[in-house]
């Protein structure tokens, strides 16, 4: 395996658990798939589709995420909202995430004083 196809691996576990933290901050107001893909790729946080709607599933079912369809527009939407037990994790995700790159920080600092 090349220094690429590592590099690339590595990127993608730490999106993985990051986008979780991206969708949960976005879904505090009713939002559909395709619109939350959208959001985030404006923010430069690119997702497909194939990797956010199974996550948005596994979310619901994990009480995260509650979701109800709107029928009235010229297709149905499915929309997805943070319940209170998902704003309580997205609030304590957020705070790990925090943490963990203030230390991150504090680490690359001491170690750019080392060189």
């Amino acid at each position: 395996m090349d220094k690429d196809e590592i590099l690339s691996g590595l990127i993608l576990e730490l999106r993985r658990g990051t986008i979780v933290l991206c969708a949960l901050s976005q879904l505090k107001r009713p939002t559909y798939g395709y619109h939350l893909v959208s959001r985030l790729a404006q923010m430069g946080i690119p997702v497909e589709a194939n990797t956010l709607y199974p996550l948005l599933r596994r979310l619901e079912a994990q009480g995260l995420l509650s979701s109800s369809w709107e029928l009235d527009g010229p297709k149905p939407r499915k929309y997805y909202v943070t319940t209170e037990v998902g704003s309580d994790v997205h609030d304590r995700l957020k705070n790990v995430w925090e943490s963990t790159v203030a230390s991150m920080n504090a680490l690359w600092s001491i170690t750019q004083e080392d060189e």
